[in-house]
């Protein structure tokens, strides 16, 4: 069975996800495509067809789409006899919720579903489906929950999602024992409150002070993270004063609505330093979040946690999680987002569907996720451009790099399939050496980026514990860059581009099944400077998403991004670059 689902959020990150039965196929990120960072515009037609492109697809093959109703433009949805003027305003908001426009206008829309009132029939149509292909609307947090869990091998778990919001909800927890998945806390309560609506949302607060130091929601979150690190958290007891955790584990707030929220933040943080601000909704976060699923875990009693949403994407409290008691493993899903979405919505049809023994027994561990485009076989012709020219050296494309990198220059790895989620893996990623912390500079003025915390490493499995104290409970969540640890000390001064300031780093545990040729670089690398680790920042600009196409990546090289670009089909570099070098 071909399935097609949709992480369509209505403001940011959609993708979409090509899959036969529990097998995904393809993924794709529409931010890829358009060029547009963190783009939300739906899963739109050139997203759906690329996915189905590397799949290997037609629309027609399409058995079943799944996707979230809560994300849809208002037009798919049956007018409201109950109330006719508020029809009449709704039909106006294109585009927007059908739910957020009735709250908009003051609608009371508690009691409503929303698949009660939607028409996937011509949904369906407009994306060009066959008829008689099965239309299928997930649960935003149940979604965010089994994308984590699916990847997994737990059977004593608990699943906890938390982000701004998504189906009304802003956290949820699933307890995973045996073959029975218990809900906690969550689902869709499809309801809201005429004139706004109490916001316990750790996600919104982590927003809303984001925006009050001038940095952009939903894209710039990372940038405080990095930046609390040089703050102390002055304004964390008047924030967690407005925080509470009840005896069941969830989490509540005393604001009336969101507006009251950003407000208060908005006043507490022209009080203090950036630093400071940074540093307290920091702790705040990390304080809230631990002391509730702490509780879950004391009553549930499970040894490993598997994490999505949004506020996951925060590499230092999921380092924090994974240091609870009793905890024996964490996993956080990759694309922690809402492009992850589509594939927890993909799982989630396939759990109605199959049920939960056939479910289970699906399972395994991520090893990876290169689901995107590849573009090896036309990288050559690309690059077979005036003013580029090949660059050969001893030991093929990985000697050739790795000596590069010796030598300190900036070498961008264009290889395989792309990956899918904000990090950039070993596919389109910029690599450099960690011995000289200056090179954070000179990265970020190349880049275009003004960032606080220092570049991520990546490191062989064999090398792992000789460089980090890495716990085994963050062993798994490291293969994919999100989640911090300490640094071992006599490796700090060796390896200082990679450090943060509490003498932590962001790493990733690379194998040579993963991606050989990224491997290889690096133990090229370590046999020619004795240093086990390598700078991976993801290949873009500030700003920009992740690089795509092969064309995107000569862009790149030409406006002196990097130095050179390593291929499965070789390395290359501009030739003034190459005279300038004396390569």
């Amino acid at each position: 069975m071909l399935i097609l689902a949709l992480g369509n959020a209505i403001h940011h990150d959609s993708a979409a996800v090509v899959a036969e039965d529990y097998e995904i196929l393809a993924a794709v990120q529409t931010e890829h495509l358009t060029r547009i960072k963190g783009d939300g515009r739906g899963a739109h037609a050139p997203t759906i067809a690329e996915a189905l492109r590397i799949a290997g697809a037609k629309l027609r093959d399409v058995d079943v789409l799944a996707a979230s109703t809560n994300a849809m433009d208002v037009k798919y949805f049956s007018p409201w006899p109950w109330r006719r003027s508020v029809n009449n305003a709704v039909a106006k908001l294109r585009g927007v919720p059908r739910a957020a426009a009735a709250r908009w206008h003051g609608a009371d829309y508690r009691g409503l579903t929303y698949s009660a009132k939607f028409n996937p029939a011509q949904y369906m149509a407009d994306i060009g489906l066959r008829r008689g292909a099965q239309f299928f609307s997930y649960e935003h947090h149940l979604a965010h929950a089994l994308s984590a869990l699916f990847f997994t091998g737990h059977d004593n778990a608990l699943a906890y999602t938390a982000d701004g919001g998504g189906d009304n909800t802003f956290y949820s927890a699933y307890h995973l024992r045996g073959r029975k998945l218990r809900t906690l806390h969550g689902g869709s309560t499809e309801s809201f409150v005429p004139g706004g609506e109490p916001v316990d949302s750790i996600g919104l607060a982590y927003a809303g002070m984001t925006a009050a130091l001038g940095y952009r929601r939903n894209r710039h979150e990372g940038k405080l993270t990095g930046l609390a690190a040089y703050g102390e958290p002055l304004l964390a007891g008047e924030l967690k004063s407005h925080f509470r955790i009840i005896e069941d584990g969830r989490v509540h707030a005393d604001f009336k609505s969101n507006e009251e929220m950003q407000d208060l933040i908005f006043r507490l943080a022209k009080t203090t330093t950036p630093q400071n601000a940074a540093a307290s909704i920091q702790k705040l976060t990390e304080d809230i979040l631990l002391q509730s699923i702490g509780v879950y875990l004391r009553r549930t009693g499970a040894r490993q946690v598997a994490l999505a949403g949004g506020v996951f994407a925060n590499v230092l409290l999921n380092q924090r999680i994974a240091e609870l008691p009793g905890v024996e493993e964490v996993f956080i899903f990759p694309g922690m987002g809402d492009e992850g979405l589509a594939v927890g919505g993909l799982y989630q049809f396939l759990l109605q569907r199959d049920g939960w023994p056939a479910w289970l027994s699906r399972r395994r561990r991520l090893e990876n996720v290169y689901w995107g485009g590849a573009f090896d076989g036309g990288l050559p012709k690309v690059f077979d451009a005036p003013g580029i020219a090949r660059v050969e050296g001893e030991g093929g494309v990985a000697g050739t790099a790795a000596e590069l990198l010796r030598r300190g220059k900036i070498v961008a790895l264009f290889c395989g399939r792309m990956e899918f989620g904000p990090r950039a893996l070993g596919a389109r990623s910029i690599l450099a050496s960690p011995a000289d912390k200056s090179v954070n500079d000179t990265l970020n003025k190349r880049l275009g980026r003004t960032e606080f915390m220092p570049f991520a490493p990546f490191v062989l499995e064999e090398d792992a514990d000789e460089v980090f104290r890495l716990a085994d409970a963050a062993r798994h969540a490291a293969k994919f860059m999100t989640i911090t640890c300490e640094v071992r000390g006599e490796w700090r001064e060796k390896i200082p581009a990679v450090v943060h300031l509490d003498g932590s780093a962001r790493p990733q545990i690379v194998s040579e099944a993963q991606n050989p040729l990224y491997a290889d670089i690096l133990r090229r690398f370590k046999q020619k400077t004795g240093l086990p680790a390598l700078i991976n920042t993801s290949f873009n600009a500030h700003e920009e998403p992740i690089i795509h196409t092969p064309a995107e990546c000569l862009r790149a090289l030409r406006a002196g991004r990097v130095d050179y670009v390593a291929a499965k089909a070789g390395v290359f570099a501009t030739e003034a670059a190459i005279r300038g070098a004396g390569t």
